[in-house]
């Protein structure tokens, strides 16, 4: 399988980043072990998560997902295999935040539970933009320095902060080689018109959270009336139910239709072949659903179904 790089960082990854953020909420820690077991061993080496997940669930502090990794790699030894991305900055409590002194501990109580001396990808996970860029950088910098992190990323930031950061790393700061935005079939014009520039200018990886705009893409909900169903999903899925969001459902069973494969094959694999992006994210519950979304790294669309598809979802 052929890896792409996580922009000038050294690391590359296999095509499809497995998303954490189930682990350890609505997945428990022996389904996860099974889920990350067949993700492995099918070739796939990049997990993504954070030390926010899964703080919103009752009873839940933060870190789960992490333990959960920690856990597993521990278990397997399956940990030079992976390449593990984590986030920072998340409101653990305190507000988002990505002071000096707080990314410093943050990225100690990370490595303890995933239970790992080096972090592969560290990234920004929401701006705190009280801060100025350089405080934010010097952090990861003494990171980097001490052998605690191999690269850094950033997710949620704007692009004039974007701008900033990468500005400040011409001045000798360490540099954001990743871009985590929200990017699927659905959701185009914030990424294309803003990031996608900025991307190309600066050579960066691009690892696309929500692939599957909350589950809208795979084609399991149907009508507005089925996402209003789902107690975890619903109410983001609802909002894709506009005329747009039905054209890009009707594009995408066409195409899998064509070519035996799922909706949500499809919709990643759109994603893998856009300009610059090095794999989309995407979590999984069973292996059923995991089985699923690694197809799509096999599936060769044709410039006639990229076609289709950009035009079914054109803003």
């Amino acid at each position: 399988m052929q890896h792409r790089p996580l922009g000038q960082s050294g690391l590359s990854i296999a095509p499809l980043m497995l998303g954490g953020n189930v682990f350890g909420w609505s997945t428990d820690e022996a389904t996860s072990f099974r889920l990350l077991d067949a993700f492995a061993d099918a070739g796939f080496n990049a997990i993504d998560t954070a030390d926010s997940y899964s703080r919103w669930v009752p009873g839940h502090t933060g870190g789960e997902s992490e333990t959960v990794i920690g856990n597993w790699m521990k278990k397997s030894g399956k940990r030079g295999k992976m390449v593990i991305a984590t986030k920072v900055g998340s409101d653990m409590g305190q507000g988002k935040c990505l002071k000096k002194d707080y990314i410093l501990q943050s990225a100690d109580a990370s490595l303890k539970r995933l239970q790992v001396e080096t972090i592969d990808l560290y990234q920004s996970h929401f701006d705190d933009e009280v801060t100025p860029v350089e405080e934010t950088l010097e952090a990861y910098g003494q990171l980097i320095k001490a052998g605690k992190v191999r690269a850094i990323g950033a997710s949620n930031l704007t692009p004039a902060r974007l701008k900033a950061s990468l500005e400040a790393s011409r001045q000798g700061q360490p540099r954001y080689e990743t871009l985590q935005p929200n990017y699927n079939l659905y959701d185009r014009a914030g990424y294309e018109r803003d990031y996608a520039p900025i991307v190309a200018a600066e050579k960066l990886g691009v690892i696309p959270y929500y692939a599957l705009a909350a589950g809208f893409l795979t084609g399991k909900y149907k009508t507005k009336a089925d996402a209003e169903k789902s107690p975890t999903r619903g109410g983001k899925v609802k909002n894709y139910f506009d005329a747009r969001g039905v054209a890009v459902l009707k594009a995408l069973d066409e195409v899998a239709k064509a070519k035996s494969a799922t909706p949500a094959q499809v919709a990643l694999a759109w994603l893998m072949a856009r300009p610059g992006i090095s794999a989309p994210i995407a979590s999984a519950t069973s292996l059923d659903q995991l089985n699923d979304i690694l197809g799509a790294a096999k599936l060769d669309l044709s410039r006639a179904d990229i076609a289709a598809l950009d035009q079914a979802s054109a803003y």
